[in-house]
């Protein structure tokens, strides 16, 4: 495992490589890699830089934003305050968020709020990235919203709304925001390199993202609605359109200087400015696939777990016009086999939920077979070029 540093269980030296491999080649900058089997690390790896120039090694404790894949540790705040009585997840939102109950909401449940189901999937448009940042004046707008579906009929992912939304419930139920919850409940006790919001002085510690090749920052404006009536998809890609441009997810930018900037590193949206390493994200996940307990602190319960795997939605995801199975706060993977789903390498289970980020962080929480699995890189990538499905295939070939 040359090139690589930490620690790895000879019977995955194989992973180990792979990523030292990729590193050497220069498809990854930087990266790092975490597994767990029954709560014990068995892959605790990282290595790279921080950045093309390589001024500043990754190393033990580098962290990254890892976009998406912050939604995984929100769901998990929020199901800890389900289990412990906090939340009802199948009480209305009204009755810990009375302005949610506008334009026809009243009866949305809370696991249809963090389940991608309650139909906010982005703000009626326009929409910009400035107005996002103003989370206070945004989250209320939500909160008015008439929702685009009666809420738990659809799914449809809620790629820039998650964080506004799932951050606001939490906020109103223990008073504090979600940053704090995080940082107290979960990556404190965990020991965890995970920070929701970072201070100017932890910036030195952040590796430099990258966008992948070809990227320009032009907005992914999806598929235009179909003009034929016999399209059986027809109001998904509506649905997909109008969700980019009301998402500051779809706006025109510089994603390198945006996502490097001091003010999207210093913001706190729970479903995307999450900074991570891969063993700070698998710690935290390892209380899902370890029956709530990670490093001998206890999270949730199993009964709280099982609520995972309470299928919200199956079928086509609007936003990604694409099969999807929506549990409750996580994507599941597909039951019987592989699907052209966000993550078509992964294999069928029973019981795995995870999500991803833009650019290939993952994370993943294999309950059957108690295996967590966490990815975090600054050297992002795309389609065919993804090395987040060359880690897990060569992962799993290994269990």
């Amino acid at each position: 495992m040359t090139g690589v540093q930490g620690q790895c269980d000879p019977h995955f030296e194989r992973v180990a490589d792979i990523l030292a491999e990729q590193i050497a080649s220069g498809a990854e900058v930087g990266a790092s890699l975490y597994v767990s089997v029954e709560g014990e690390p068995v892959i605790d790896l990282w290595g790279g830089w921080h950045d093309r120039d390589h001024s500043a090694a990754w190393g033990e404790h580098s962290i990254v934003n890892v976009f998406s894949a912050t939604k995984t540790v929100t769901s998990l705040a929020i199901l800890m305050l389900a289990d412990r009585g906090a939340i009802d997840l199948f009480a209305p939102v009204a009755d810990y968020w009375p302005e949610f109950a506008q334009n026809g909401k009243e009866s949305a449940l809370v696991r249809h709020l963090f389940s991608h189901t309650v139909g906010l999937p982005a703000w009626d448009p326009p929409f910009s990235l400035a107005e996002a940042m103003d989370v206070e004046t945004a989250t209320a707008r939500l909160a008015a919203q008439a929702p685009w579906w009666p809420p738990g009929t659809r799914g449809s992912y809620h790629a820039s709304s998650f964080g506004h939304l799932a951050g606001e419930l939490v906020r109103r139920v223990t008073g504090a925001p979600l940053s704090r919850f995080i940082a107290d409940e979960i990556a404190g006790p965990l020991d965890a390199d995970f920070f929701l919001g970072l201070r100017d002085e932890q910036f030195a510690d952040v590796a430099t993202v990258y966008p992948a090749p070809g990227d320009d920052g032009a907005p992914k404006t999806g598929a235009a609605p179909a003009q034929s009536a016999d399209d059986p998809l027809a109001t998904e890609r509506a649905i997909s359109a109008r969700t980019r441009l009301g998402s500051f997810s779809g706006q025109k930018r510089d994603p390198l200087a945006l996502f490097n900037s001091p003010e999207w590193r210093r913001t706190e949206f729970g479903g995307s400015t999450g900074h991570t390493n891969a063993r700070g994200l698998g710690r935290i996940m390892t209380a899902i696939s370890n029956g709530g307990v990670s490093r001998g602190v206890r999270l949730l319960s199993p009964a709280t777990i099982d609520l995972i795997f309470q299928e919200q939605f199956r079928g086509v995801d609007s936003y990604y016009l694409k099969p999807i199975r929506w549990g409750t706060g996580y994507a599941l993977a597909p039951q019987e086999s592989k699907e052209r789903g966000p993550l078509p390498f992964l294999r069928p289970s029973p019981r795995t939920c995870y999500w991803y980020g833009t650019g290939g962080s993952l994370s993943i929480a294999d309950v059957e077979r108690g295996v967590t699995l966490t990815y975090a890189m600054n050297q992002c990538q795309s389609g065919r070029h993804s090395l987040n499905g060359v880690y897990y295939d060569a992962i799993y070939d290994c269990l």
